[in-house]
Protein backbone atom coordinates (compact mmCIF):
# COMPACT_ATOMS: atom_id res chain seq x y z
CA UNK A 1 0.00 0.00 0.00
CA UNK A 2 1.38 3.42 -1.02
CA UNK A 3 0.10 5.99 1.49
CA UNK A 4 1.35 8.99 -0.48
CA UNK A 5 -1.09 10.96 -2.63
CA UNK A 6 -0.43 11.36 -6.31
CA UNK A 7 -0.13 14.73 -7.98
CA UNK A 8 -3.62 14.36 -9.44
CA UNK A 9 -5.13 13.60 -6.03
CA UNK A 10 -3.38 16.60 -4.50
CA UNK A 11 -4.70 18.80 -7.28
CA UNK A 12 -8.26 17.60 -6.68
CA UNK A 13 -7.99 18.52 -3.02
CA UNK A 14 -6.36 21.90 -3.63
CA UNK A 15 -8.76 23.02 -6.35
CA UNK A 16 -11.83 21.92 -4.47
CA UNK A 17 -10.70 23.66 -1.28
CA UNK A 18 -10.26 26.92 -3.19
CA UNK A 19 -13.77 26.73 -4.64
CA UNK A 20 -15.38 25.79 -1.32
CA UNK A 21 -13.51 28.49 0.61
CA UNK A 22 -14.68 31.20 -1.79
CA UNK A 23 -18.28 30.12 -2.26
CA UNK A 24 -19.34 28.14 0.80
CA UNK A 25 -18.78 30.02 4.03
CA UNK A 26 -20.97 29.62 7.13
CA UNK A 27 -23.44 32.31 6.00
CA UNK A 28 -23.74 30.77 2.52
CA UNK A 29 -24.39 27.34 4.05
CA UNK A 30 -27.19 28.66 6.24
CA UNK A 31 -28.75 30.46 3.30
CA UNK A 32 -28.50 27.46 0.98
CA UNK A 33 -30.25 25.00 3.30
CA UNK A 34 -33.26 27.32 3.48
CA UNK A 35 -33.84 27.29 -0.28
CA UNK A 36 -36.49 24.95 -1.76
CA UNK A 37 -33.79 22.63 -3.15
CA UNK A 38 -31.88 22.55 0.14
CA UNK A 39 -28.57 23.35 -1.57
CA UNK A 40 -26.88 26.03 -3.65
CA UNK A 41 -27.68 25.15 -7.26
CA UNK A 42 -25.02 27.57 -8.53
CA UNK A 43 -22.35 25.86 -6.43
CA UNK A 44 -23.53 22.45 -7.61
CA UNK A 45 -23.27 23.63 -11.22
CA UNK A 46 -19.73 24.88 -10.63
CA UNK A 47 -18.70 21.59 -9.00
CA UNK A 48 -20.09 19.68 -11.97
CA UNK A 49 -18.90 21.89 -14.82
CA UNK A 50 -15.50 23.00 -13.53
CA UNK A 51 -14.44 19.96 -11.50
CA UNK A 52 -16.57 17.08 -12.80
CA UNK A 53 -17.31 16.04 -9.23
CA UNK A 54 -20.58 14.13 -9.86
CA UNK A 55 -18.82 11.91 -12.41
CA UNK A 56 -15.53 11.57 -10.54
CA UNK A 57 -15.97 7.83 -9.89
CA UNK A 58 -17.93 7.02 -13.06
CA UNK A 59 -16.26 5.44 -16.12
CA UNK A 60 -15.27 7.75 -18.95
CA UNK A 61 -17.53 5.66 -21.18
CA UNK A 62 -20.48 7.46 -19.60
CA UNK A 63 -18.90 10.89 -19.36
CA UNK A 64 -17.18 10.35 -16.02
CA UNK A 65 -13.60 10.90 -14.94
CA UNK A 66 -12.84 7.26 -14.15
CA UNK A 67 -11.30 7.75 -10.70
CA UNK A 68 -11.63 5.46 -7.69
CA UNK A 69 -13.19 5.74 -4.25
CA UNK A 70 -9.97 7.32 -2.96
CA UNK A 71 -10.38 10.41 -5.14
CA UNK A 72 -14.07 10.60 -4.31
CA UNK A 73 -13.30 10.42 -0.59
CA UNK A 74 -10.73 13.21 -0.90
CA UNK A 75 -13.25 15.41 -2.67
CA UNK A 76 -15.99 14.77 -0.14
CA UNK A 77 -13.56 15.41 2.72
CA UNK A 78 -13.19 18.98 1.46
CA UNK A 79 -16.97 19.36 1.24
CA UNK A 80 -17.22 18.09 4.79
CA UNK A 81 -14.93 20.83 6.08
CA UNK A 82 -17.54 23.43 5.16
CA UNK A 83 -20.58 21.16 5.63
CA UNK A 84 -21.42 22.10 2.06
CA UNK A 85 -25.02 21.05 1.29
CA UNK A 86 -24.88 19.31 -2.10
CA UNK A 87 -26.66 16.30 -3.64
CA UNK A 88 -23.30 14.59 -4.22
CA UNK A 89 -23.75 11.85 -1.62
CA UNK A 90 -27.23 10.90 -2.78
CA UNK A 91 -26.42 11.13 -6.48
CA UNK A 92 -22.82 10.01 -7.01
CA UNK A 93 -22.31 7.76 -4.01
CA UNK A 94 -25.66 6.00 -3.44
CA UNK A 95 -27.73 6.07 -6.64
CA UNK A 96 -25.34 6.22 -9.61
CA UNK A 97 -23.24 3.16 -8.59
CA UNK A 98 -26.41 1.06 -8.43
CA UNK A 99 -27.40 2.14 -11.93
CA UNK A 100 -23.87 1.33 -13.09
CA UNK A 101 -23.78 -2.08 -11.37
CA UNK A 102 -27.28 -3.37 -12.12
CA UNK A 103 -28.71 -1.29 -14.96
CA UNK A 104 -29.03 -2.41 -18.55
CA UNK A 105 -26.88 -0.76 -21.17
CA UNK A 106 -29.84 1.38 -22.24
CA UNK A 107 -30.45 2.53 -18.67
CA UNK A 108 -26.80 3.37 -18.13
CA UNK A 109 -26.58 5.34 -21.36
CA UNK A 110 -29.77 7.22 -20.56
CA UNK A 111 -28.92 8.33 -17.02
CA UNK A 112 -25.20 8.14 -16.20
CA UNK A 113 -23.96 10.79 -18.69
CA UNK A 114 -26.55 13.25 -17.36
CA UNK A 115 -25.53 12.46 -13.79
CA UNK A 116 -21.85 12.95 -14.63
CA UNK A 117 -22.62 16.31 -16.21
CA UNK A 118 -24.58 17.48 -13.18
CA UNK A 119 -27.81 17.77 -15.17
CA UNK A 120 -29.58 14.99 -13.27
CA UNK A 121 -29.62 14.36 -9.54
CA UNK A 122 -30.68 11.02 -8.11
CA UNK A 123 -31.55 9.51 -4.72
CA UNK A 124 -31.85 6.06 -3.17
CA UNK A 125 -35.20 5.39 -1.49
CA UNK A 126 -35.47 2.43 0.87
CA UNK A 127 -38.54 1.51 2.95
CA UNK A 128 -39.05 3.10 6.33
CA UNK A 129 -35.88 4.20 8.12
CA UNK A 130 -33.74 1.23 7.12
CA UNK A 131 -31.03 2.91 5.04
CA UNK A 132 -28.16 1.59 7.18
CA UNK A 133 -29.65 -1.93 7.15
CA UNK A 134 -30.27 -1.85 3.40
CA UNK A 135 -26.64 -0.89 2.82
CA UNK A 136 -25.45 -3.77 5.02
CA UNK A 137 -23.74 -1.48 7.53
CA UNK A 138 -25.47 -2.53 10.76
CA UNK A 139 -26.79 -5.98 9.91
CA UNK A 140 -27.55 -8.56 7.28
CA UNK A 141 -29.45 -6.88 4.44
CA UNK A 142 -30.87 -10.13 3.08
CA UNK A 143 -33.78 -10.05 5.53
CA UNK A 144 -37.21 -8.47 5.23
CA UNK A 145 -36.13 -4.82 5.39
CA UNK A 146 -37.82 -4.16 2.01
CA UNK A 147 -41.20 -5.44 3.16
CA UNK A 148 -40.85 -9.18 3.40
CA UNK A 149 -44.25 -9.85 1.86
CA UNK A 150 -46.06 -8.29 4.80
CA UNK A 151 -47.82 -4.96 5.15
CA UNK A 152 -45.44 -2.05 5.24
CA UNK A 153 -42.33 -1.24 3.31
CA UNK A 154 -42.59 -0.78 -0.44
CA UNK A 155 -44.36 -3.47 -2.44
CA UNK A 156 -43.96 -4.07 -6.18
CA UNK A 157 -46.34 -6.01 -8.39
CA UNK A 158 -46.25 -6.83 -12.07
CA UNK A 159 -49.51 -6.23 -13.92
CA UNK A 160 -49.84 -6.55 -17.71
CA UNK A 161 -46.10 -6.21 -18.11
CA UNK A 162 -45.92 -3.00 -16.04
CA UNK A 163 -44.37 -2.75 -12.59
CA UNK A 164 -46.26 -0.69 -10.01
CA UNK A 165 -45.08 0.39 -6.56
CA UNK A 166 -47.03 1.04 -3.41
CA UNK A 167 -45.58 2.08 -0.05
CA UNK A 168 -43.56 4.73 1.70
CA UNK A 169 -39.90 5.54 2.22
CA UNK A 170 -38.57 7.78 4.97
CA UNK A 171 -35.22 9.49 5.32
CA UNK A 172 -34.55 9.70 1.59
CA UNK A 173 -31.46 11.88 1.32
CA UNK A 174 -32.19 14.73 -1.13
CA UNK A 175 -35.30 12.83 -2.18
CA UNK A 176 -37.52 15.90 -2.45
CA UNK A 177 -35.50 17.46 -5.30
CA UNK A 178 -33.95 14.46 -7.08
CA UNK A 179 -34.85 14.03 -10.72
CA UNK A 180 -34.51 10.25 -10.50
CA UNK A 181 -35.33 7.90 -7.64
CA UNK A 182 -33.85 4.42 -7.24
CA UNK A 183 -36.49 2.67 -5.13
CA UNK A 184 -35.94 -0.61 -3.30
CA UNK A 185 -39.11 -2.69 -3.15
CA UNK A 186 -40.26 -6.17 -2.21
CA UNK A 187 -41.68 -8.35 -4.97
CA UNK A 188 -42.93 -11.87 -5.42
CA UNK A 189 -44.93 -12.29 -2.20
CA UNK A 190 -44.14 -15.46 -0.29
CA UNK A 191 -43.78 -17.65 -3.36
CA UNK A 192 -40.77 -15.86 -4.82
CA UNK A 193 -39.82 -13.29 -2.24
CA UNK A 194 -37.02 -10.99 -3.36
CA UNK A 195 -35.87 -7.38 -3.29
CA UNK A 196 -35.67 -5.43 -6.55
CA UNK A 197 -34.68 -1.91 -7.52
CA UNK A 198 -36.84 0.36 -9.65
CA UNK A 199 -36.39 3.70 -11.38
CA UNK A 200 -39.03 6.37 -10.78
CA UNK A 201 -38.73 9.68 -12.58
CA UNK A 202 -39.62 13.07 -11.25
CA UNK A 203 -43.31 13.90 -11.67
CA UNK A 204 -44.49 10.29 -11.88
CA UNK A 205 -48.27 10.10 -11.26
CA UNK A 206 -49.06 8.84 -7.77
CA UNK A 207 -45.74 9.88 -6.20
CA UNK A 208 -45.86 12.42 -3.37
CA UNK A 209 -42.63 13.85 -1.95
CA UNK A 210 -42.24 16.11 1.07
CA UNK A 211 -39.12 17.56 2.61
CA UNK A 212 -38.73 16.52 6.24
CA UNK A 213 -37.54 18.55 9.19
CA UNK A 214 -34.21 16.95 10.01
CA UNK A 215 -31.82 17.34 12.92
CA UNK A 216 -29.03 18.11 10.46
CA UNK A 217 -30.42 20.72 8.10
CA UNK A 218 -27.32 20.55 5.92
CA UNK A 219 -28.28 16.96 4.97
CA UNK A 220 -31.79 17.29 3.56
CA UNK A 221 -34.17 14.36 3.85
CA UNK A 222 -37.58 13.64 2.38
CA UNK A 223 -40.54 11.32 2.76
CA UNK A 224 -41.60 9.63 -0.47
CA UNK A 225 -45.08 8.15 -0.79
CA UNK A 226 -45.78 5.81 -3.70
CA UNK A 227 -49.43 5.21 -4.54
CA UNK A 228 -49.69 2.76 -7.40
CA UNK A 229 -46.75 4.40 -9.19
CA UNK A 230 -45.58 3.04 -12.50
CA UNK A 231 -41.88 2.19 -12.32
CA UNK A 232 -39.09 0.80 -14.49
CA UNK A 233 -37.22 -2.27 -13.26
CA UNK A 234 -33.51 -1.58 -12.84
CA UNK A 235 -31.67 -4.35 -14.66
CA UNK A 236 -33.17 -7.84 -14.53
CA UNK A 237 -35.52 -9.44 -12.01
CA UNK A 238 -33.00 -12.02 -10.80
CA UNK A 239 -30.22 -9.56 -9.93
CA UNK A 240 -28.46 -9.91 -6.58
CA UNK A 241 -29.70 -6.62 -5.17
CA UNK A 242 -28.52 -7.16 -1.55
CA UNK A 243 -24.97 -7.81 -2.74
CA UNK A 244 -24.99 -4.67 -4.89
CA UNK A 245 -26.36 -2.62 -2.00
CA UNK A 246 -23.70 -4.03 0.30
CA UNK A 247 -20.91 -3.03 -2.09
CA UNK A 248 -22.36 0.46 -2.46
CA UNK A 249 -22.80 0.66 1.32
CA UNK A 250 -19.12 0.03 1.98
CA UNK A 251 -18.05 2.80 -0.40
CA UNK A 252 -20.73 5.11 1.01
CA UNK A 253 -19.49 4.46 4.54
CA UNK A 254 -15.95 5.24 3.41
CA UNK A 255 -17.02 8.50 1.79
CA UNK A 256 -19.10 9.59 4.79
CA UNK A 257 -16.15 8.72 7.04
CA UNK A 258 -13.89 11.00 5.00
CA UNK A 259 -16.55 13.71 5.11
CA UNK A 260 -16.73 13.38 8.91
CA UNK A 261 -12.95 13.67 9.13
CA UNK A 262 -13.02 16.90 7.13
CA UNK A 263 -15.76 18.32 9.35
CA UNK A 264 -13.94 17.26 12.54
CA UNK A 265 -10.68 18.82 11.37
CA UNK A 266 -12.39 22.12 10.57
CA UNK A 267 -14.20 22.17 13.93
CA UNK A 268 -10.85 21.60 15.66
CA UNK A 269 -9.18 24.35 13.64
CA UNK A 270 -11.89 26.84 14.54
CA UNK A 271 -11.61 25.92 18.20
CA UNK A 272 -7.82 26.31 18.22
CA UNK A 273 -8.17 29.73 16.60
CA UNK A 274 -10.71 30.79 19.21
CA UNK A 275 -8.81 29.66 22.31
CA UNK A 276 -5.74 31.56 21.08
CA UNK A 277 -7.76 34.78 20.95
CA UNK A 278 -10.11 34.51 23.92
CA UNK A 279 -8.53 35.77 27.13
CA UNK A 280 -9.38 34.88 30.70
CA UNK A 281 -7.52 36.06 33.82
CA UNK A 282 -5.25 38.14 31.60
CA UNK A 283 -4.07 35.31 29.33
CA UNK A 284 -5.35 33.32 26.35
CA UNK A 285 -7.39 30.33 27.47
CA UNK A 286 -5.44 28.18 25.03
CA UNK A 287 -2.39 28.57 27.26
CA UNK A 288 -4.02 26.65 30.09
CA UNK A 289 -2.80 23.08 30.40
CA UNK A 290 -6.28 21.60 30.72
CA UNK A 291 -7.36 23.17 27.41
CA UNK A 292 -4.18 21.97 25.70
CA UNK A 293 -4.79 18.41 26.83
CA UNK A 294 -8.38 18.39 25.59
CA UNK A 295 -7.44 19.70 22.17
CA UNK A 296 -4.49 17.32 21.92
CA UNK A 297 -6.83 14.40 22.55
CA UNK A 298 -9.15 15.65 19.80
CA UNK A 299 -6.22 16.01 17.40
CA UNK A 300 -5.09 12.43 17.99
CA UNK A 301 -8.62 11.13 17.47
CA UNK A 302 -9.07 13.08 14.23
CA UNK A 303 -5.77 11.84 12.80
CA UNK A 304 -6.63 8.25 13.71
CA UNK A 305 -10.00 8.63 11.98
CA UNK A 306 -8.29 10.07 8.91
CA UNK A 307 -5.95 7.09 8.70
CA UNK A 308 -8.92 4.71 8.96
CA UNK A 309 -10.85 6.57 6.26
CA UNK A 310 -7.88 6.67 3.87
CA UNK A 311 -7.23 2.97 4.37
CA UNK A 312 -10.90 2.16 3.73
CA UNK A 313 -10.79 4.26 0.55
CA UNK A 314 -7.67 2.46 -0.63
CA UNK A 315 -9.22 -0.93 0.18
CA UNK A 316 -12.41 -0.07 -1.72
CA UNK A 317 -10.37 1.04 -4.72
CA UNK A 318 -8.24 -2.10 -4.59
CA UNK A 319 -11.34 -4.28 -4.48
CA UNK A 320 -12.87 -2.44 -7.45
CA UNK A 321 -9.62 -2.95 -9.37
CA UNK A 322 -9.73 -6.68 -8.70
CA UNK A 323 -6.74 -6.86 -6.38
CA UNK A 324 -6.63 -9.63 -3.83
CA UNK A 325 -5.34 -9.81 -0.29
CA UNK A 326 -6.11 -6.91 1.97
CA UNK A 327 -7.79 -5.00 -0.82
CA UNK A 328 -10.70 -7.43 -0.80
CA UNK A 329 -11.82 -6.55 2.73
CA UNK A 330 -14.52 -4.01 3.50
CA UNK A 331 -13.31 -1.48 6.03
CA UNK A 332 -15.88 1.26 5.42
CA UNK A 333 -18.05 0.48 8.43
CA UNK A 334 -15.19 0.65 10.92
CA UNK A 335 -13.82 3.81 9.32
CA UNK A 336 -17.26 5.40 9.54
CA UNK A 337 -17.58 4.50 13.22
CA UNK A 338 -14.22 6.08 13.97
CA UNK A 339 -14.98 9.15 11.86
CA UNK A 340 -18.32 9.77 13.55
CA UNK A 341 -16.73 9.38 16.97
CA UNK A 342 -14.04 11.91 16.03
CA UNK A 343 -16.57 14.38 14.68
CA UNK A 344 -18.79 14.13 17.75
CA UNK A 345 -15.82 14.67 20.05
CA UNK A 346 -14.45 17.60 18.03
CA UNK A 347 -17.87 19.24 17.78
CA UNK A 348 -18.61 18.75 21.48
CA UNK A 349 -15.28 20.31 22.46
CA UNK A 350 -15.91 23.17 20.02
CA UNK A 351 -19.23 23.95 21.69
CA UNK A 352 -17.73 23.72 25.17
CA UNK A 353 -14.54 25.70 24.55
CA UNK A 354 -16.34 28.45 22.64
CA UNK A 355 -18.22 29.16 25.84
CA UNK A 356 -21.56 30.98 25.66
CA UNK A 357 -21.29 31.80 21.94
CA UNK A 358 -20.88 28.12 21.10
CA UNK A 359 -24.43 27.37 22.26
CA UNK A 360 -26.12 29.98 20.05
CA UNK A 361 -27.71 29.48 16.64
CA UNK A 362 -25.57 32.31 15.25
CA UNK A 363 -22.41 30.26 15.62
CA UNK A 364 -21.71 27.32 13.31
CA UNK A 365 -20.39 25.02 16.06
CA UNK A 366 -23.84 23.52 16.50
CA UNK A 367 -23.95 22.60 12.80
CA UNK A 368 -20.97 20.28 13.22
CA UNK A 369 -22.50 18.67 16.28
CA UNK A 370 -25.78 18.12 14.41
CA UNK A 371 -23.92 16.61 11.45
CA UNK A 372 -22.34 14.03 13.76
CA UNK A 373 -25.67 13.23 15.41
CA UNK A 374 -27.57 13.16 12.13
CA UNK A 375 -25.12 10.80 10.43
CA UNK A 376 -25.21 8.57 13.49
CA UNK A 377 -28.98 8.28 13.04
CA UNK A 378 -28.75 7.72 9.30
CA UNK A 379 -25.82 5.33 9.01
CA UNK A 380 -25.32 4.00 12.54
CA UNK A 381 -25.39 3.93 15.44
CA UNK A 382 -21.66 3.63 15.98
CA UNK A 383 -21.79 0.59 18.26
CA UNK A 384 -23.81 -1.33 15.65
CA UNK A 385 -21.32 -0.39 12.93
CA UNK A 386 -18.56 -1.92 15.02
CA UNK A 387 -20.65 -4.95 15.93
CA UNK A 388 -21.37 -5.62 12.24
CA UNK A 389 -17.66 -5.34 11.40
CA UNK A 390 -16.84 -7.78 14.17
CA UNK A 391 -19.50 -10.16 12.89
CA UNK A 392 -18.06 -10.05 9.39
CA UNK A 393 -14.58 -10.72 10.72
CA UNK A 394 -15.83 -13.64 12.81
CA UNK A 395 -14.35 -12.27 16.03
CA UNK A 396 -17.02 -13.77 18.24
CA UNK A 397 -17.66 -17.09 16.54
CA UNK A 398 -17.85 -20.04 18.91
CA UNK A 399 -15.01 -22.52 18.73
CA UNK A 400 -15.82 -26.02 17.55
CA UNK A 401 -16.57 -28.24 20.55
CA UNK A 402 -14.03 -30.94 21.38
CA UNK A 403 -15.21 -34.54 20.90
CA UNK A 404 -16.30 -36.17 24.11
CA UNK A 405 -14.38 -39.43 23.52
CA UNK A 406 -11.24 -39.51 21.48
CA UNK A 407 -10.51 -42.57 19.39
CA UNK A 408 -7.81 -44.92 20.74
CA UNK A 409 -5.32 -44.01 18.06
CA UNK A 410 -5.61 -40.30 18.95
CA UNK A 411 -5.79 -40.74 22.72
CA UNK A 412 -2.89 -39.67 24.89
CA UNK A 413 -0.77 -42.46 26.43
CA UNK A 414 -1.88 -41.56 29.93
CA UNK A 415 -5.53 -41.67 28.94
CA UNK A 416 -5.14 -44.95 27.10
CA UNK A 417 -3.27 -46.63 29.93
CA UNK A 418 -5.77 -45.55 32.56
CA UNK A 419 -8.75 -46.49 30.41
CA UNK A 420 -7.56 -50.02 29.67
CA UNK A 421 -5.83 -50.76 32.97
CA UNK A 422 -7.29 -53.40 35.25
CA UNK A 423 -8.89 -52.14 38.47
CA UNK A 424 -6.26 -53.68 40.72
CA UNK A 425 -3.50 -51.82 38.87
CA UNK A 426 -4.97 -48.36 39.00
CA UNK A 427 -2.42 -46.02 40.60
CA UNK A 428 -5.09 -44.38 42.73
CA UNK A 429 -5.95 -47.62 44.51
CA UNK A 430 -3.86 -49.18 47.29
CA UNK A 431 -3.09 -52.85 47.54
CA UNK A 432 -5.08 -54.62 50.29
CA UNK A 433 -3.19 -55.18 53.51
CA UNK A 434 -3.32 -58.83 54.63
CA UNK A 435 -2.70 -60.42 57.99
CA UNK A 436 0.75 -61.82 58.75
CA UNK A 437 1.25 -65.46 59.01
Amino acid sequence: MDAAFSAEQGEIRRTLREVITKRCGPDEVKAAVRTPDGHDTALWGALAEQLGLPGLALPDTYGGVGCTAAELALGVEELGRALAPTPLLATAVLAAPLVLALGTEEQRAAHLPRIAAGELTAALAVPGTGLATALGLVGDNRGDWAGGGRAGGVQARLSDGVWRLYGQAEQVIDGHSAGLLVVAAHAGGFARSRTLLFLVREGAPGMVRARQTALDETRTQARVELRDVEAELLGVDDADVPAALGAVGDVAATVVAAEAVGAAERALERTVEYVQQREQFGRAIGSFQAVKHRLADVYVQVQAARSAAYYAAWAAGAEAAGFGGQGAERAGGLALAQGLDALRTAASEAVQLHGGIGFTWEHEAHLYFKRASGDDLLFGPVHRLRARAAERAGLFEEASPEPEHASPEHASPEHASSEHASPERLPSEKAPVGKAG
